[in-house]
């Protein structure tokens, strides 16, 4: 019984330290220099996305609308069409875990449990956004308005791809 306990474990730790080496090797995705969270908050429509286990319900119609509150904490809004249909929305709160640039978020739609929100890139009027998260297990591509110019998605694949996302997971997501 020692022996298979002894060995989960050593294998379990060398799981640990190959995840490890590999968040060492490729690095952190990085953020963008600054975010002007009053210029942020409004209304973003998804155009496309990584899938996720909390949208797989989502046939369409993805929207997300950030609010800033008077405590510094921001109200986030997210809503989508079901394949019948129907609206639905999730009502959660974000905060900056980063202060020198406002880049990093951590939000939960369920306390005490926070995923990440980085910024990774933003257009230069806050038109487009590019998000994912630190193990880069997310990505979310969003526009001010419900399509995108080829030209910009393009754009900001490549910067994903640069930054270590697997860009082939992205699927594009049905506006009205």
């Amino acid at each position: 019984m020692f022996r298979v306990v002894a060995i989960i474990l050593i294998v379990a730790a060398t799981a640990v330290v190959g995840i490890s080496k590999d968040d060492k090797k490729i690095g952190k995705p990085e953020v963008v220099s600054s975010v002007d969270l009053s210029r942020y908050a409004g209304r973003w429509y998804e155009i496309a996305r990584f899938p996720n286990k909390f949208q797989k319900k989502c046939a369409g119609g993805v929207a997300a609308t950030y609010e800033l509150r008077k405590d510094g904490k921001i109200k986030v809004i997210n809503e989508c069409r079901k394949p019948s249909g129907e609206m639905t929305r999730a009502t959660g709160t974000a905060k900056v875990a980063d202060k020198a640039t406002n880049a990093k978020l951590k939000v939960t739609f369920f306390w005490p449990f926070y995923g990440d929100y980085w910024i990774l890139d933003l257009g230069p009027n806050y038109e487009y956004a590019l998000v994912g998260d630190s193990k880069r297990k997310y990505l979310w591509i969003l526009s001010r308005t419900q399509e995108m110019s080829n030209e910009v998605y393009e754009q900001l694949i490549a910067k994903a791809k640069q930054q270590g996302f697997d860009v082939g997971r992205m699927v594009r997501t049905q506006q009205p």
